[in-house]
């Protein structure tokens, strides 16, 4: 079974929690300003995440 790897660049990211608010399995969540990946093996591969990052941080290899 094929697992995407999901990957941040938290140097460029700035929270912004657009990911989180469209990520359809709720892999991203943010507390303050950290984002955090959690359950990535629940992720469908369906990029949004990628599509709406302002900073082009996120990756679904």
């Amino acid at each position: 079974m094929f697992m995407p790897e999901i990957e941040v660049n938290f140097d460029d990211c700035d929270s912004c929690g657009e990911c989180v608010d469209v990520c359809p399995m709720e892999i991203f969540s943010l507390e303050g300003d950290v984002l955090s990946i959690n359950h990535p093996d629940e992720c469908i591969d369906c990029k949004v995440c990628v599509d709406v990052c302002p900073n082009g941080c996120i990756s679904v290899n």
